[in-house]
């Protein structure tokens, strides 16, 4: 039998257990630890999500048996933790951002270039079957010259101005915030289904909330429960709940982009569409087993998942038959898969398949170019 991969996750938010339960689908992976800010949530972290080991991440760091570390800690974290892990000799997996600053990004990248580590930026979006399905009939020519790209990522989960969480806060999350963490996954996206590169931006923020009541209380204790005048501090808020951008490509073509996270009823909307010399695609994550294909000539398409009548490189990432929805949870659990065939062959691949490093670095810089757009009201080459 192939020998169990040792992994293990650090931070429990959100984004930690969804690691978690991927790494727990796929066969010869073991998440033997879990790593917090201190051993006393660590041990009940642990025992909630049935880890069998739990300590701080400096410990963790110190167990040999352990060859695969998640980082799944807020941002400003990202950079220091993955550094340590490399140096500590294991491979890593890091959410995005990969760092809040270009020049700690520049130095993962060479860090992991030099160790020769699997790295990888948990850009699972792509991994939704009809995502990579755009890509591979793309490259097929059946969507033609590129003419233009329109795309939005739109969330309601800041809609109010009792609405709080750490990524409000620019010394834990970046000075940007929407951009920043849902529309890297969109830029991303758009960069990877089209074979494009963004070469210039032109960005407008809107700060929607100038002022957010910041709970006093930890969320486990008022969870449910009407809180008081009392039990809020009105703080200022610096950084954008609403972002356009629009886009110049390497094809001498344009497009743009509307990012927001106060858009009511909007919980999670990612949608692209892209217009091209034969066809027209659009998808949206909130009806990720379907894609429309526009016409001009012929009938419009509505093309569902199914693997036998995907490309086969859109099919590989497809676990049950046509009919049977997939979602969020398989993009990590697909991505994964790819990630640990590699660190099974113990390096970095020439080529890697998935999001590496490298690609963490390219949203960062075109994160930083956005920010440097708004502020100067400008386009800014990227």
């Amino acid at each position: 039998m192939t020998k169990p991969i040792k992994a293990a996750i650090v931070g429990t938010g959100f984004i930690g257990p969804a690691h978690l339960e991927a790494l727990r689908r796929i066969p010869n992976i073991e998440v033997i630890a879990l790593c917090e800010v201190n051993q006393e949530l660590a041990e009940e972290k642990a025992k909630l999500l049935g880890i069998p080991q739990a300590f701080t991440f400096e410990e963790m760091l110190k167990q040999p048996e352990i060859e695969v570390v998640h980082i799944c800690t807020p941002n400003f974290l990202h950079f220091s933790q993955s550094k340590a892990v490399l140096e500590a000799g294991k491979h890593v997996v890091c959410e995005k951002p990969l760092a809040t600053k270009i020049d700690e990004a520049e130095e993962l990248v060479a860090l992991a270039k030099e160790k020769g580590l699997v790295n990888a930026v948990h850009f699972n979006l792509r991994y939704y079957p009809m995502v990579r399905q755009m890509k591979t009939m793309r490259e097929n020519g059946e969507l033609g010259d590129i003419y233009s790209i329109m795309g939005s990522y739109l969330q309601d989960w800041l809609y109010l101005n009792t609405d709080y969480n750490w990524r409000l806060e620019p010394d834990k999350s970046g000075d940007s915030r929407a951009i920043a963490d849902i529309g890297s996954h969109l830029l991303d996206l758009t960069e990877y289904v089209t074979g494009l590169k963004i070469t210039e931006v032109m960005a407008d923020f809107s700060t929607v909330h100038k002022t957010r009541l910041k709970p006093l209380k930890p969320i486990e204790t008022y969870s449910g429960k009407m809180l008081k005048e009392s039990d809020y501090a009105e703080v200022p808020i610096d950084t954008e709940d609403h972002a356009t951008v629009m886009l110049r490509f390497d094809n001498g073509n344009k497009g743009s982009v509307t990012v927001s996270q106060v858009n009511a009823g909007r919980k999670n909307r990612l949608n692209i569409e892209i217009a091209g010399a034969k066809s027209n695609f659009e998808w949206c994550s909130e009806r990720p087993n379907e894609m429309w294909i526009g016409k001009r000539q012929s009938p419009n398409q509505q093309l569902m998942k199914d693997p036998a009548l995907f490309t086969p490189e859109a099919a590989g990432l497809i676990s049950f038959p046509g009919g049977h929805n997939e979602g969020f949870p398989d993009t990590s659990k697909q991505m994964f898969k790819e990630v640990y065939a590699a660190v099974a062959e113990g390096k970095q691949p020439e080529q890697p398949s998935f999001p590496t490093f490298e690609d963490g670095y390219r949203e960062l810089l075109i994160c930083e170019r956005i920010i440097e757009s708004h502020k100067k009201q400008a386009w800014v080459k990227i």
